[in-house]
């Protein structure tokens, strides 16, 4: 099949890493696979079989998108694109468009609770051959938004090279945060929560508009010496490896592949009661509210004193890889044969 993927940058983040890891496996098994978006530090990332091409796909203008979708068009029908598929809003409406324009099918991944229930920002969602949710919780938060056109495919992980080891738990406690650094993660309540005392550090791995900020309110708190802001790195299984504790204290989340990926390794961890982490854990037992500032600085103190997280998920809760290609390998065989059905 020759398909092309669509989002909006690669940079840093979930989407992102989905993309790589879809995009790299598709060529592996013989796919032509190109990636269209604005660029980014993970590009580098994606194998040399894909073919990848810059466009401002992730700027909110009319016009740019016009003049994208245009483009995109034309690539399509030069390079007999069967598909066309859109990962983040602004990249499903030029699909909508370039595949009208070209004359084949799209369709959508949703990754997360959008939060804005505008009807009108989701057409391109209702008018897509399909919409694959990342998680059951995304398609229940998204119904009203969404059509029936919806099935739910699991984030995928292949095997870590690296698993964590009990022995981490010996002598100072290293905290570990990684993600983007944005409101919505929640690194700013776990600043508030650590206290200025006691035998622990804190690494915080990736980067994003409130560095500067979450910095100010690490050294405001007295807790500059203990707290390190590593930026972003392609190391991240390595650093949950070696920590002791993964603190996860996200708002939101589609499917959240950091956690995901610390269910792989092994690290105890300290996550949110949101829908997505409460799917994955079979439950909201021991997770903890976001943005309760109390309850997280309780059960941070609780792990200083115990070295133990009361959270378990299953590992079987993660999908590997395969899994997670396959499915949509298949979905894909589907929509192109029903649109070539129609086009009779």
């Amino acid at each position: 099949m020759k398909i092309a993927e669509i989002l909006p940058e690669l940079d840093i983040g979930g989407v992102e890493r989905h993309v790589i890891d879809l995009s790299n496996e598709l060529s592996k098994r013989g796919h032509d696979i190109t990636v269209i978006s604005a660029g980014g530090k993970m590009a580098c990332q994606l194998s040399d079989s894909v073919r990848h091409i810059e466009m401002p796909v992730q700027k909110k203008n009319p016009a740019l998108c016009f003049i994208c979708a245009g483009k995109i068009a034309d690539f399509v029908r030069k390079q007999g694109i069967q598909l066309l598929h859109a990962h983040s809003r602004v990249p499903a409406w030029i699909a909508r468009i370039a595949s009208k324009k070209a004359g084949i099918p799209y369709i959508v991944t949703a990754h997360v609770d959008f939060g804005n229930k505008s009807r009108w920002i989701y057409a391109p969602y209702r008018s897509a051959s399909c919409v694959i949710c990342v998680s059951s919780a995304v398609r229940e938060a998204m119904k009203d938004c969404f059509y029936e056109n919806t099935r739910v495919v699991l984030n995928g992980l292949d095997e870590p090279k690296v698993s964590w080891k009990p022995e981490n738990l010996q002598g100072a406690v290293r905290f570990l945060f990684v993600g983007r650094l944005s409101p919505v993660k929640g690194l700013q309540d776990v600043l508030a929560a650590l206290p200025q005392e006691g035998d622990w550090s804190l690494d915080v791995v990736g980067d994003g508009p409130m560095r500067s900020e979450l910095e100010e309110i690490a050294s405001s708190h007295g807790l500059g010496s203990k707290v390190t802001f590593h930026g972003y790195s392609d190391k991240a299984d390595e650093y949950m490896a070696n920590a002791s504790c993964l603190l996860f204290p996200s708002y939101t989340e589609g499917m959240p592949l950091t956690l995901a990926r610390a269910v792989q390794i092994g690290i105890p961890v300290i996550a949110s009661d949101i829908a997505p982490v409460a799917e994955m854990a079979g439950g909201n037992e021991h997770l903890l509210p976001p943005g309760d500032v109390d309850a997280w600085r309780a059960a941070v103190l609780d792990f200083i004193e115990t070295r133990i997280a009361k959270l378990a998920i299953p590992r079987e809760s993660v999908p590997t890889l395969a899994k997670m290609v396959g499915e949509d390998e298949a979905i894909y065989r589907e929509v192109i044969g029903e649109y070539s059905k129609k086009k009779g």
